[in-house]
């Protein structure tokens, strides 16, 4: 029998941090600032957000980027543009929606990663898991930069993770949100525009994000 100070469930392995960068149309300027973030903690994943639909922009653009985020470790997912993810190198897509995973989930598993995300509902996240969806990712900012309260994120991620077994994302718009999500089992923690906008500069902001997540534990 344990004693009270060994407990017999498991440990949740120690959450990560999931960077989502601007949306851009040049990478040039994004590139100094991905190093940056990357070269301050350690980031398990980057999701590239491109603007335009010129497909050989598209891939230039992403090709450019890519030994920044992979280099350092970090997985390279693309937001969209499934059909590209292999031309450009890239680890994966995410996807919003049910139905756009669906689409592209085939093209991309099992050699690559399919995450999905813009779940408006908890039948949503389970249809995503059940359709095979690497991760769901929950709370994130639509096109127009609105998203659910952050109680309603918090309540979706603590659902998440006590249900399920595959891993959840929860999406911090401050880095005071960051402790909270992981804190109540979010597997990974995705950080945008607090970290980019930081005027500290996005080496500085994201050491600060690892910090909070080194202070917590969560047992699952």
């Amino acid at each position: 029998m344990a004693s009270r100070g060994e407990h017999t469930e498991p440990r949740r392995p120690a959450p990560r941090l999931y960077l989502i960068a601007p949306e851009i149309a040049d990478p040039a300027g994004l590139a100094g600032k991905l190093a940056a973030a990357l070269g301050g903690a350690d980031v398990a994943a980057v999701l590239l957000r491109l603007q335009g639909d010129d497909e050989r922009g598209l891939i230039n653009r992403a090709k450019l980027l890519a030994p920044v985020i992979q280099t350092p470790g970090a997985a390279f997912l693309l937001e969209s543009h499934a059909g590209i993810v292999a031309r450009v190198g890239a680890d994966g897509a995410h996807l919003a929606g049910v139905d756009a995973f669906k689409s592209a989930a085939t093209s991309l598993q099992p050699d690559r990663i399919a995450g999905c995300g813009g779940l408006k509902t908890r039948h949503d996240a389970m249809l995503a898991g059940e359709a095979g969806a690497d991760y769901v990712l929950f709370g994130e900012p639509d096109r127009h930069g609105r998203r659910p309260s952050f109680d309603a994120v918090m309540e979706r991620v603590a659902w998440w993770a006590e249900v399920f077994e595959l891993p959840c994302v929860g999406y911090a718009a401050r880095l005071g949100e960051i402790d909270l999500l992981a804190g109540i089992g979010a597997d990974f923690v995705a950080v945008g525009d607090c970290i980019f906008a930081d005027e500290r500069g996005p080496a500085a902001a994201i050491a600060d994000a690892a910090q909070r997540l080194s202070l917590t534990e969560t047992v699952g």
